[in-house]
């Protein structure tokens, strides 16, 4: 078993550009010229209908979206507007945040009776949720709600005599349709809300995963039609569409800029606000207390390897880790060795108490000089360590090392949480440690080399991320043959997924962690 690992850095060059307020600077500039655009919307004199707005991940879209629909409201002609998302989970924080700009009276969160109840305190003391159509004040301006809500039989008609009558355009309930995470909400869905308001304003990553549908898709298998992916994808090039990049991104550390750009390489500029050492990832050492026994893998990971493997985390760099000499896979994504010796290194992290630094900005994005430091235990948002898995029992296995980690670490719930990828899209936390979704497999299928998969499991982390695979990604790739053409769901130019997840992982640190057991 080898004690030392040797990461090598990237194939790709560091990635460079402007921070701070000037990076900050490119995605104000593109909100205030969205802004000119809707109101040349509202006003009629401009020919445009819709308004895209393409955001990498963590481009603060949300921020920009709450701007627009306040700029809407202030312009004589639109007296009220609808927010639609695809889930429950993407409309409460943007109705919480437009409750404390705009009042609770005029922001109203239409739900079901079943789901009213789910509804987290601070979302509901913000704005007015409305569990039955007798609930809507007559006074919202801000109709918020899933997809699924507004299309549900009677449900615009009802919205439109709760609150008093159609727009200020005088033939749409609504005078303009806001609609969050646009690229992940299918087409045939949408299609049934276009009636809502004369004017779209979508806004969403191009680079999400479509949403596992539940229900009947009738476009399946139509190649007239794409089933998966939002309906923004039919208006590149419309005459009547205006759409922008935002060239900016907030969430990740500076060292993660390459990998950003990896997953956006025909976008013209993306930077990044967070400069060089506004991140950090400081391991604080306490006292050695007696705690319960140290989870055991076999074999262990000693607590040298780990050193090395966190201390290559802390450099923002985003990270591969291979671990080779371990028990064969039952599966793929049923792999409990690999998820052990994940829960070996996690158990190091947290017994040496780990610490995320990050540096307060203005509202310009202009440094103010002071640092918020996140530990276990302490308030806060995002989680410190996400592990992301894809499927099946790795999910499973996922929780259940996250259950017992929090409980011999004493964690909260916040400090250490588990997910699919498909449902984590949009959160954000600390560091990210997620198996490889290309572990372990003897080919590129549909679901493991999906774009937008990889895509999510990468871009949620503010601080670290670590990639965890078994051996073998490299001769995968250069063996797996040519998927000609575009698959749906993968937006621009993904004809070769393989030549995709090489340029990825070409931004990458990368090490082997050899568990191989020995004699010694």
């Amino acid at each position: 078993m080898s004690p030392v690992i040797d990461f090598t850095s990237p194939l790709t060059a560091p990635a460079s550009g402007v921070h701070h307020e000037a990076a900050a600077a490119g995605n104000a500039a593109v909100a205030d010229a969205a802004a000119r655009a809707l109101r040349d919307a509202l006003s009629r004199t401009a020919p445009i209908d819709r308004i895209l707005l393409k955001a990498a991940a963590g481009a603060g879209k949300s921020y920009v979206l709450k701007r627009l629909v306040a700029e809407a409201l202030e312009h004589p002609q639109c007296t009220k507007v609808s927010i639609v998302a695809f889930t429950n989970k993407q409309t409460r924080p943007l109705a919480r945040s437009l409750g404390k700009l705009l009042g609770k009276d005029r922001v109203c969160l239409r739900v079901s009776a079943k789901g009213a109840g789910d509804v987290p305190p601070d979302v509901a003391d913000a704005v007015t949720v409305a569990a039955a159509r007798k609930e809507i004040p007559s006074t919202a301006q801000v109709m918020i709600s899933t997809v699924a809500m507004l299309r549900a039989p009677k449900e615009l008609w009802e919205m439109e005599k709760a609150l008093g009558g159609k727009g200020a355009n005088g033939e749409r309930t609504f005078d303009v349709l806001f609609v969050d995470e646009a690229w992940q909400i299918p087409h045939h869905l949408f299609d049934d809300i276009t009636r809502a308001a004369p004017i779209w304003v979508g806004v969403g990553d191009v680079g999400q995963l479509p949403p596992l549908e539940i229900g009947a898709n009738p476009w399946r298998g139509d190649d007239r039609y794409n089933p998966y992916r939002a309906w923004p994808t039919d208006y590149e090039g419309d005459a009547r569409t205006w759409s922008r990049e935002l060239p900016a991104v907030w969430r990740p550390n500076a060292a993660q800029l390459g990998l950003w750009r990896a997953f956006y390489p025909e976008w013209a500029e993306l930077n990044c606000v967070a400069a060089p050492s506004d991140r950090t990832i400081s391991r604080t050492s306490p006292p050695v207390v007696e705690k319960a026994k140290r989870v055991e893998t076999h074999p262990p990971v000693t607590a040298e390897a780990a050193r090395a493997v966190w201390d290559q985390v802390a450099t923002g760099i985003p990270t591969l880790l291979e671990i080779d000499g371990l028990d064969p896979a039952e599966a793929p994504d049923v792999d409990l060795p690999l998820m052990n010796a994940i829960e070996a290194l996690l158990d190091h992290l947290f017994t040496s108490g780990v610490s995320l630094g990050h540096a307060n900005y203005d509202e310009t994005a202009t440094p103010d000089g002071s640092v918020t430091t996140t530990e276990a235990g302490s308030v806060h948002e995002d989680p410190i360590v996400s592990v992301l898995a894809t499927r099946n029992q790795a999910v499973d296995d996922a929780a259940d090392m996250v259950a017992r980690l929090r409980e011999k670490h004493e964690l909260a719930d916040n400090d250490l949480v588990s997910s699919t990828v498909d449902s984590y899209q949009g959160q954000t936390n600390g560091i990210t440690v997620a198996l490889h979704p290309l572990t372990g497999a003897a080919k590129l299928d549909d679901f493991n080399s999906a774009f937008g998969r990889l895509a999510v499991t990468c871009t949620r982390a503010t601080h670290g991320l670590l990639l965890v695979a078994r051996p073998g990604l490299d001769t995968l790739l250069q063996q797996a043959p040519a998927r000609p053409g575009t698959p749906f769901g993968e937006p621009g130019n993904r004809t070769l997924p393989r030549q995709t997840h090489q340029r990825i992982l070409a931004t990458f640190a990368r090490g082997t962690l050899d568990l191989t057991p020995t004699d010694a």
